[in-house]
């Protein structure tokens, strides 16, 4: 696996992993929660801060490179999504961004208007639209079978009617790690001329995005999922945009996307933050870009650029993550007392495995492994439906969840799984 991956080049990136717990090696398998960051992403908004403060559009060097700052991080995450810049959006959260882009299309809904959902989602997708049953809009939300974890894609289709306005999906979930593939779901949605949105926050860490492919109107994903800073990004459709009444200061009508759908002063040092969070991504790709181009050469076809290098890394990112999350699963597995939930082995996934110990609550394991130092969530990380009421594991407190990162390592692992076993056997 480091033949082409050089985990120790990435582990020295980021500082956070020499901190000790109890006289362990912090172990950070939280990243679905957000990961850790690398110090180039710090020193990116610190030299903002020190160097280039200033509010845009002014007529002056500072206010110009703050300008300047701002619109090369809309063409890094234009690169990331594979979009265009006018098509980026900037805003605090993807919660944000997604209560905003609700509250825009339900100003051109009527009651009786249907919205779709799913069980499958993280709240951020699904309470803004439950919200708007007040008026009227009627939200109907796709079963997802507790086995398997997946989505229910015949009840999807029987949802799916000429009054349906907006579908909004989860590309991946953050609860257990289905991987849903949403390309066929959009074109059903678009036949019947709905608005497509699509929770990609918890895809995004995990696999390249490829908007312009799949044809979504709205896509949401979270930089500080991928070693960025705590805001949200959204790309839309730039003709969608614009015939959207958004809400914002009232300064004249005529302004144009992407910033119509933005409020108030950017975060831009948490812009430039994110945009070097891509640029470490990108220089993983250029370390692993010959492995990319060999074993997965149809993914690379026609690519150019940083796009190239971004993809490259996000391909390597999942085979090293998939490797570690395989290991993982199939020597917990061997525990007694263990069950994993999520997807059946095969069925595709992200790196994300959420589990429970026969006994005893979710968070009295995750407390248990915290003392070890080892990190990893436990509840229901607001994807509430899923595990309180599918899943029915409200009274267990939820689940326990291990994500992998690109800095995580095989021998984190093993301790994982000695750490596990003894709170199993109650040792």
């Amino acid at each position: 696996m480091e033949l082409f991956y050089d985990i120790k080049k990435i582990r020295s990136q980021f500082p956070a992993l020499d901190r000790k717990v109890n006289g362990n090696v912090a172990i950070y398998l939280d990243g679905p929660g957000g990961t850790q960051v690398p110090k180039r992403v710090t020193d990116k908004m610190t030299n903002y801060l020190l160097y280039h403060n200033a509010n845009a559009h002014g007529h002056f060097a500072s206010s110009r490179e703050c300008d300047a700052l701002h619109e090369a991080a809309r063409e890094t995450m234009a690169d990331f999504l594979n979009g265009y810049p006018q098509e980026i959006v900037f805003g605090d959260s993807s919660t944000t961004n997604n209560l905003k882009l609700t509250l825009a299309l339900a100003r051109k809904m009527k009651p009786g208007d249907e919205v779709i959902i799913t069980d499958l989602d993280h709240e951020s997708n699904r309470s803004p639209w439950l919200h708007m049953q007040e008026k009227g809009i009627i939200v109907k939300s796709i079963a997802v079978d507790p086995e398997t974890c997946q989505l229910d894609l015949k009840d999807y289709r029987n949802k799916l009617t000429e009054k349906t306005k907006v579908v909004a999906l989860n590309w991946a979930s953050n609860g257990v790690g289905t991987i849903t593939d949403i390309k066929p779901l959009i074109e059903l949605a678009h036949e019947k001329n709905a608005i497509t949105i699509i929770d990609a926050v918890h895809y995004a860490p995990h696999r390249p995005i490829d908007v312009d492919a799949l044809g979504m109107d709205f896509l949401l994903c979270s930089p500080y999922k991928f070693f960025g800073p705590h805001m949200g990004v959204m790309y839309g459709k730039l003709d969608v945009m614009k015939n959207l009444e958004t809400f914002r200061v009232l300064v004249d009508g005529n302004t144009q996307p992407p910033e119509k759908m933005e409020t108030g002063t950017p975060q831009f040092e948490a812009i430039c933050g994110a945009a070097e969070a891509v640029e470490f991504i990108a220089d993983i790709g250029h370390d692993c870009e010959e492995w990319a181009i060999k074993e997965r050469s149809d993914e690379m076809i026609g690519l150019k650029g940083r796009r190239k290098y971004i993809v490259a890394g996000l391909l390597a990112i999942e085979e090293y993550e998939d490797h570690l999350a395989q290991k993982m699963r199939r020597e917990l597995a061997a525990i007694d007392g263990v069950k994993i939930y999520g997807p059946l082995e095969g069925q595709p996934r992200t790196s994300t495995i959420s589990f429970l110990i026969e006994g005893l609550r979710a968070g009295e394991v995750a407390k248990k492994m915290g003392d070890e130092g080892i990190f990893v969530w436990a509840g229901h990380y607001y994807a509430k439906q899923l595990i309180d009421e599918v899943l029915n594991l409200k009274s267990v407190g939820g689940l326990v969840r291990i994500g992998f990162a690109p800095y995580n390592t095989e021998e984190e692992v093993n301790r994982t799984i000695e750490v596990v076993r003894k709170i199993a056997l109650k040792e």
